[in-house]
């Protein structure tokens, strides 16, 4: 569908709205102690001390390990069928591998020189602000911005060839949960707003809001359906109904990775959010039903070779009408296919 420039509007005014609630109540809670600033804000709480050597490790090798091994209990299960292709392997051991050895020297570039340079003097300079108003403003600054380029991405014809990587793949799990375009990932995140924070000063509290996001996003591609007990036993409806609206699930991530919307499931119209599902609730773009559903991927997928689907537009794809090909146009699914073009091999509507 094309885009609701007055919902879109709307939308925005209220997302402005939530970004600034961390910061108006760090402002009043420096002003309720009268400028007071204890030497403990300029650390971790002491009963959180225990917890950051652990966050550490796993932000340096664990979440690696703990998705690799993931990958192998999902694979030994059967639980990827017979789609996990040679191509398939390729694409999802690049898009795990190559962002490990490409990303850190641009992000250090960035917050070692970038930052400096375009913003000299302010370094810590929010190392005032108490562990959870840092740990607050990083959660909603990173994930609500991720949920607006992840929205837009959907909903930008041009965008979303860069974003469709992630979608190609036929199945769910740890296996593609880092299959992304390298460019999407470079230019299109909201990476850059943490390592600015993190400059700023806020660096323990980004540490642990990374490490709960990934917890979060992990466990929610993973095939392994692990909500659905709180969905089977009415004991536990009160905490499922709390847990899908909070944060992404398996149920309301699983649909959105469908291949197909409108059969009560699918819905990659919607259900956005990484970390929170919250921006979904709030912006009418969820839909919860608790259910997963029976096919994933997008139809018009060719198993288009590595290259092009991790670095789209720099390599384009030899497959004949591949959406990565030279000449393939993308179009909103609202628009008539002929106003695109005569063939229908240069055509792929716009998950939308």
């Amino acid at each position: 569908m094309a885009l609701d420039t007055s919902k879109l509007k709307r939308d925005l005014g209220i997302s402005l709205f939530i970004y600034s609630l961390p910061v108006l109540a760090i402002y009043l809670y420096f002003k309720l102690n009268n400028g007071i600033v204890a030497e403990s804000h300029l650390t971790l709480p002491s009963y959180l001390e225990f917890l950051q050597p652990i966050f550490k490790n796993i932000r340096s090798w664990g979440f690696i390990v703990v998705a690799i091994v993931l990958g192998i209990v999902e694979f030994a299960a059967g639980l990827y069928d017979d789609h996990w292709t040679g191509r398939e392997r390729k694409v999802d051991i690049i898009c795990f591998l190559a962002p490990k050895l490409l990303l850190p020297p641009v992000t250090a570039f960035f917050s070692l020189t970038a930052l400096p340079y375009l913003i000299p003097g302010l370094a810590n300079t929010l190392s005032w602000v108490p562990f959870w108003g840092g740990f607050f403003l990083i959660a909603i600054a990173d994930d609500l911005t991720q949920y607006w380029y992840h929205r837009l991405h959907h909903q930008v014809p041009f965008l979303w060839r860069f974003h469709r990587t992630h979608h190609s793949a036929p199945y769910m799990g740890m296996a593609m949960a880092s299959r992304q375009n390298f460019l999407y990932t470079v230019f299109f995140s909201q990476i850059y707003l943490t390592a600015t924070l993190t400059y700023l000063g806020l660096g323990i509290p980004a540490l642990f809001v990374l490490v709960i996001k990934s917890t979060i996003t992990l466990a929610a591609h993973s095939s392994i359906a692990w909500d659905k007990p709180f969905y089977k036993y009415r004991v536990l409806h009160p905490i499922a109904w709390v847990f899908e609206r909070l944060i992404s699930t398996p149920a309301t991530h699983h649909a959105h990775h469908a291949d197909t919307s409108g059969d009560g499931v699918g819905h990659f119209k919607g259900n956005f959010g990484n970390m929170f599902f919250i921006w979904d609730v709030m912006f009418g773009t969820g839909l919860i039903t608790r259910k997963f559903p029976q096919s994933y991927g997008t139809k018009t997928y060719k198993s288009e070779e590595w290259y092009a689907q991790f670095l789209w537009p720099i390599f384009k794809s030899k497959i004949e009408g591949s959406p990565l090909a030279e000449g393939v146009l993308s179009a909103p699914i609202s628009q008539k296919r002929e106003t695109v073009s005569t063939n229908q091999n240069v055509y792929e509507p716009v998950q939308s």
